[in-house]
């Protein structure tokens, strides 16, 4: 995979060097007529040279940095289809400004699958099912799983009242960030209601508590959940490419992408999820249909006695919505 990102760096850095450096050449080459705004086709050159900055990064950690790899995946794939549209459909290119696709875009799309599919396969044992915990065995779970600060399990805090287990994707996420921001505008309101938030991550306790509390979020509890032990207990699985990188997902990126997107830490592919905890049991669940997707703090919590009531009556199971 590095010896793949650094020829793919190497070609960028070159390519991109040479239109900026002889911004005339290719059409001379292809027998097309020269451009009237040379600087525009230098642009192209520019950017194509700052990929293989990005690709020579990668290349450092494939697996690590694999966003990376999948911005010049999209761009490699869109970019033959704009070809098509421009030149075949609607006849603004001329045909051989298409010997650019061969080498620019087409032999990378396999190589970098690969890379994409390695990463989507390379999280800590997500190579296995998810379980499927009873009850019981949840509750043991969660009496196991402390929170930070304080030492306190999940279980315990959930007798002294409600417990809203938020269980976030990874803090460079832009709606990661998108439901910390909203969620320090509703700690007070969740409070009033009874409800303890505690934000679950896979970043280490003093990260967290540093990006927590740059939302406000001091008194918020935190769990460091690194192995995504707890995830998998309370059934989160990996996303799909749909789920991820789908037209949902999109849209909603570009709603959330005003609260910034910052560095990969721990698995970009998780789903997240939210959970009410009462007595030890979980007695309500939302599990993300896609990574966009979003859950009103309050208004889940909202109605909480009816399920606490329903839970007294009857055994206690998750339910997902």
């Amino acid at each position: 995979m590095s010896v793949v990102l650094f020829a793919a760096a190497g070609y960028n850095l070159v390519w991109g060097a040479w239109v900026v450096l002889f911004p005339n050449q290719f059409f001379d080459w292809v027998g097309m007529a020269r451009p009237v705004h040379p600087s525009i086709w230098q642009c192209v050159g520019m950017i194509v040279g700052v990929y293989g900055i990005g690709y020579a990064i990668a290349a450092t950690n494939p697996l690590r940095h694999w966003p990376i790899v999948l911005v010049g995946f999209l761009g490699k794939v869109l970019g033959p289809l704009g070809y098509m549209d421009g030149a075949l459909i609607r006849g603004e290119l001329s045909p051989a400004f298409g010997w650019t696709i061969p080498t620019n875009d087409l032999i990378w799309w396999v190589p970098f699958a690969m890379i994409l599919l390695a990463a989507f396969r390379a999280g800590q044992g997500d190579d296995l099912p998810l379980p499927e915990l009873s009850d019981d065995e949840l509750e043991e779970v969660l009496a196991k799983t402390q929170t930070e600060p304080g030492g306190v399990s999940v279980a315990e805090l959930s007798r002294q009242g409600p417990v809203l287990l938020m269980l976030v994707r990874h803090f460079g996420c832009t709606f990661c960030r998108q439901a910390m921001a909203e969620l320090s505008g509703q700690q007070t309101q969740l409070r009033q209601q009874g409800v303890t938030p505690v934000i679950v991550h896979q970043s280490d306790v003093e990260r967290g508590r540093e990006y927590l509390n740059g939302y406000g979020l001091d008194e918020v509890l935190q769990i460091s959940d690194s192995d995504k032990s707890l995830y998998r207990s309370l059934g989160l699985p990996r996303g799909s490419f749909a789920q991820l990188f789908g037209i949902k997902s999109t849209l909603a990126g570009f709603r959330a992408v005003k609260h910034g997107v910052g560095k990969l830490e721990g698995d970009g592919f998780q789903m997240p999820g939210a959970f009410l905890v009462r007595d030890g049991r979980v007695i309500k669940a939302y599990r993300y249909a896609h990574a966009g997707d979003a859950v009103d703090a309050c208004e889940f919590a909202y109605g909480l006695e009816e399920h606490v009531s329903d839970s007294e009556s009857s055994p206690a199971t998750p339910v997902t919505a």
